[in-house]
């Protein structure tokens, strides 16, 4: 594919669809780009999409497109590694409709669901049964139970659980020859079947096909747990029984569309116990495996040295590394047990007795040196969960253009030979000039390897078809499986006659012919695949030339076209955590839209493409560009959450600055923009602005001309602002800090400043007020407003600003404080990105939030703060900026200095208001969606006697407009304490 998106199919196909279909019907080249890719290494541009809104209009879209001659292939979370999702016919996403639970038989552990359901979301209803579904994926946020029936999803914990097909018990289906067919368990000689059945032919073939190749099943098909390669012929042997379903199971969706999956559920788990076993050589690890195994644990999961660097550098694991690895290991297993706390205890003990016997202990060194920790506390051992599912996506955060590649990523080997597969294959690797990283499941021989490798380059690509033919041979010595987990999509359907034998791959071939003679649902996976080293297949192919645009902020951490925002934007591999629909933050929008154009991946997916010229001519600055990035809150969620760290708020600003350059500013732009600039002017006649609230009708007048929506008030200006002081406040010999006071509180909310001042004086510190260095009357800023609408050389101007006053005291070391996180965290994040240097740099390190200066001197020993008790219970609401920049312990302990005071943390994403996003008419029902997902319903559920505490100004407004209460910054929170501990000696003398 080069150049521009081309259309490539006729135009009566999109007309029959939108015709025929109440669902999205998406023809355009943004929304068939956003489609072109998963997580594996390749692309390949669809001729449409279909977003189905029920299982009906969904088998009309097939069954329109096989009338049409397209191929159709179904597609869940794209999150498939090996190519499975995509294809250059029509996709049908069932992700966002498809996710309804159609049956639950709790009694007998059964639960018939929809394709499009997310195991997370599964799970997450069935816990109040006491049950769950059990495959449980590194990908479940995102994973759909369609996905991980067409690719025979393993998990984790198969070693106790099984695969998804030991958990499937029947499947409804649509036949590509517009038929449909219940597919499960039948008497092995099909006298359950009528014979005017429908399925009644398939079934004889299939049947008839197993009997016939059994003995080369026998022969051919590998012996362990992870063989997910090829069609599953083996449950076609003859016998008693046989479960046609399970012919469907990792068929890619070649054989059949599921529209209705019944599954096999078990009780939940009961507690945990989990030994991390650290070893000091990586060939240790693995030997070990088969021994740790007969201890009976329910999962033994890798994590080797590569990945626990990588996750060492990344924020949000960095803390839970700290709290369970010892020393420097070269490689950790994970051992789970899951039995009572006796059991759990005793199985521990014999981790430990086995480790020693073993010949490794922590007082040795080498080879020889290592031990168990123990790990029982449950929210240590999720954080851990977190960064071993994650350990995909780390492996990805390389900044390089080499990456690690999925080829023979989930190759699985007999447990004994696991020790000696991995040493060859590493001498493999190390002849071909490369390196592996290694991760995943030593419990069942299959461990996700990758080699690094930069497919930009035809020698790396020479060296993959290198190492796979080697790597495959070497597993076929050892009787292993090719294909352990992930599928066969592109990667290993060709590999399928060398493992398994020309006559089963005949036998695969008769078996895609019975179900698809036309050969339409997902072409070229395993069966009649391609080459999968065709570069013309890749992302990153023959024809991907970036093209160089002016960027405003710096790249220069990473490779590539235009100063490296092309290798930042590239850091999105569509591995789809951003997807997920609960806990954290990002992505807020697409929870409430469900729409991948709406999703980080999406947008940055279509930036990619922009940026390398196939979505056409000024892309970057087009109305399709501004569709994608509209919804996008620049939460910064997925700078903290993201483990390939996509940045998709630093993005939007390059875009917003590139559009700005060809289109200017609209009035509503400047407004929100330049609120800094003129600020000091509508304060001296506060009246004025705030008739617009106050005159029945003016506000929808003025939606039309501003574009701020006429249901939501705007904040009320006042005339007693903030005003900048020359003269400190507290004790003349305290200990010095600058108080930055932002524009929001400034002229909104000086209460909060007022407070903070209140606080800090109490607690001894002598507080300074930042003023421009050039006596301006002017005050300081950060230059927020003005990044979020594209102005890049005014926030640099601003910045500059505060620079040039800040210097001589950020030199003395002097903490700068602040009370709003959007604006005092752009001191850490964008500041050193528009103007890098040492300055900004010392002003990033500089910079606190009111609330973690306090927290890391409570911490230190130096705060002498006296607090009386004002409530018995807060409820806490996190700024989205503060969860970025792992700011809200600080918070929850600065709560928690007041005496008395129980602190509930909502577990919510955005509050949906995002400075002026909450205010657009084009945003305000997104803004108001994403604010009804939990934020508002927890403060209305909390009592009278329950302060809501808020520490974002738009969060605040958000709450207000949303409910009857009113929140509070935690200064206030604090201030108030101060006054109740000052009254107490005059109360006690009233009381007198």
């Amino acid at each position: 594919m080069a150049g521009t998106v081309a259309r490539i199919v006729e135009p009566g196909l999109e007309r029959r669809l939108k015709a025929e279909l109440a669902g999205e019907v998406l023809f355009d080249r943004f929304s068939r780009g956003r489609y072109a890719t998963d997580a594996s290494a390749y692309q390949q541009m669809p001729a449409g999409v279909v977003v189905p809104k029920t299982r009906a209009e969904a088998e009309r879209a097939v069954a329109i497109a096989l009338e049409e001659k397209v191929p159709v292939t179904a597609r869940g979370g794209g999150t498939s590694q090996c190519g499975q999702t995509i294809n250059t016919g029509l996709i049908v996403d069932c992700s966002r409709h498809l996710t309804a639970i159609l049956d639950l038989d709790v009694s007998g552990r059964r639960a018939v669901v929809e394709p499009g359901i997310v195991l997370d979301e599964l799970n997450r209803q069935l816990r109040p049964h006491g049950l769950w579904f059990p495959v449980d994926v590194s990908t479940a946020s995102r994973a759909t139970i369609g996905g991980m029936v067409g690719n025979n999803s393993c998990g984790g914990r198969s070693l106790r659980y099984g695969t998804t097909r030991d958990n499937v018990v029947a499947i409804d289906a649509l036949l590509a020859s517009g038929a449909t067919a219940r597919f499960g368990p039948v008497k092995g000689d099909l006298s359950d079947l009528s014979a005017t059945a429908p399925l009644r032919p398939l079934a004889e073939h299939l049947a008839a096909l197993g009997a016939r190749e059994a003995a080369e099943i026998e022969a051919r098909f590998p012996k362990v747990q992870r063989r997910v390669g090829g069609y599953n012929l083996d449950a076609l042997v003859p016998a008693s029984e046989i479960n046609l379903a399970h012919v469907l199971v990792g068929s890619e969706g070649t054989l059949g569309f599921s529209t209705a999956i019944e599954l096999k559920l078990w009780p939940l788990m009961g507690r945990r116990a989990v030994g991390a076993c650290h070893f000091g050589s990586f060939h240790a690890a693995m030997d070990a495996a088969q021994h740790i195994v007969k201890l009976g644990p329910i999962a033994v999961e890798l994590v080797d040295r590569t990945l626990l660097e990588l996750a060492s550098d990344i924020a949000m694991f960095r803390p839970t590394l700290d709290a369970f690895v010892r020393g420097r290991p070269e490689a950790i297993l994970l051992v789970e047990f899951s039995e009572d706390d006796a059991e759990n205890a005793r199985r521990l003990a014999s981790l430990h007795n086995l480790m020693g016997d073993i010949g490794l202990g922590w007082d040795h060194q080498g080879a020889r040196w290592g031990g168990v920790v123990d790990v029982t506390e449950p929210a240590l051992q999720a954080a851990i969960a977190d960064v071993r599912t994650s350990g995909l996506n780390i492996m990805m955060s390389m900044k390089d253009q080499g990456k690690p590649v999925s080829f023979v990523e989930d190759c699985a080997v007999p447990l004994e030979h696991l020790a000696d597969y991995t040493a060859r294959l590493s001498d493999v690797f190390e002849k071909n000039g490369t390196r592996g990283t290694w991760y995943a499941h030593a419990s069942v021989g299959c461990l996700h390897v990758r080699p690094v490798l930069n497919l930009r380059q035809d020698l790396d690509v020479k060296r993959m078809r290198a190492i796979a033919e080697e790597a495959f041979e070497l597993v076929r010595a050892y009787k292993g499986s090719h294909s352990g987990e992930h599928g066969d999509g592109i990667v290993r359907s060709e590999f399928h006659e060398f493992m398994f034998g020309s006559r089963l791959v005949a036998a695969f071939g008769a078996v895609k012919r019975a179900f698809d003679p036309r050969g339409l649902l997902n072409p070229g996976k395993i069966v009649d695949a391609p080459k999968f080293d065709d570069r013309t297949l890749f992302r990153y192919g023959p024809q991907y030339h970036p093209v160089e645009v002016k960027t405003h902020l710096d790249w220069s951490a990473f490779p590539g076209a235009s100063g490296g925002l092309q290798g930042a934007v590239e850091m999105c591999n569509n591995n789809g955590a951003c997807r997920k629909l609960s806990g954290g933050t990002m992505c807020p929008s697409y929870r409430v839209t469900r729409d991948e154009k709406d999703v980080t991946r999406g947008r940055a997916n279509t930036l990619r493409l922009a940026l390398s010229g196939q979505l056409g001519e000024d892309a970057l600055t087009s109305d399709e560009m501004m569709e994608t990035l509209k919804l996008c809150v620049s939460c910064k969620g997925c700078r903290r959450e993201c483990p390939t760290g996509v940045d998709m708020a630093r993005f939007k600003i390059e875009a917003l600055a590139a559009r700005t350059a060809r289109f200017g500013h609209s009035l509503r732009d400047r407004l929100v923009g330049f609120l800094p600039r003129y600020a000091p002017f509508a304060a001296k006649l506060p009246a004025l602005p705030n008739l617009r609230d106050r005159v029945p009708g003016l506000a929808k007048l003025a939606e039309r001309v501003t574009g701020f929506a006429a249901e939501r008030a705007l904040p009320r200006w006042r005339r007693d602002v903030f005003a900048d002081t020359p003269a400190a406040f507290g004790p003349a010999d305290g200990r010095p800090v600058i108080l930055l006071a932002d524009t929001f509180n400034r002229y909104f909310e000086r209460e909060n400043l007022d407070a903070a001042l209140t606080v800090l004086a109490a607690a001894g510190y002598r507080v300074e007020i930042a003023r421009p260095a050039d006596g301006s009357s002017r005050p300081l800023c950060c230059g927020r407003t003005f990044l979020s609408i594209g102005a890049v050389d005014e926030a640099k101007r601003e910045a500059q600003r505060v620079l040039d006053a800040l210097g001589p005291r950020l030199k003395d070391g002097v903490p700068v404080i602040g009370l709003e996180p959007s604006c005092l965290l752009s001191f850490r994040d964008e500041v050193p990105a528009l103007l890098p240097g040492p300055a900004a740099e010392k002003l990033a390190a500089s910079a606190l939030l009111f609330e973690e200066f306090l927290a890391r001197e409570a911490k230190a020993g130096r705060l002498a703060l006296d607090l009386a008790p004002i409530a018995p219970r807060a409820l806490l609401h996190g700024h989205c900026h503060q969860k970025s920049f792992a700011a809200m312990g600080a918070v929850e302990q600065t709560l928690r200095l007041v005496p008395g005071l129980a602190v509930e943390t909502v577990e919510t994403s955005c509050c949906g208001m995002a400075g002026a996003f909450g205010y657009g008419t084009e945003t305000v029902a997104a803004s108001k969606a994403m604010a009804e997902l939990a934020l508002l319903p927890a403060v209305r559920a909390a009592d009278g006697d329950t302060l809501v505490v808020a520490d974002g100004t738009s969060c605040r407004q958000q709450i207000a407009d949303g409910t009857p209460r009113q929140a509070v910054h935690v200064a206030q929170v604090l201030a108030r304490a101060v006054a109740a501990a000052k009254a107490r000696p005059a109360l006690k003398e009233a009381a007198e």
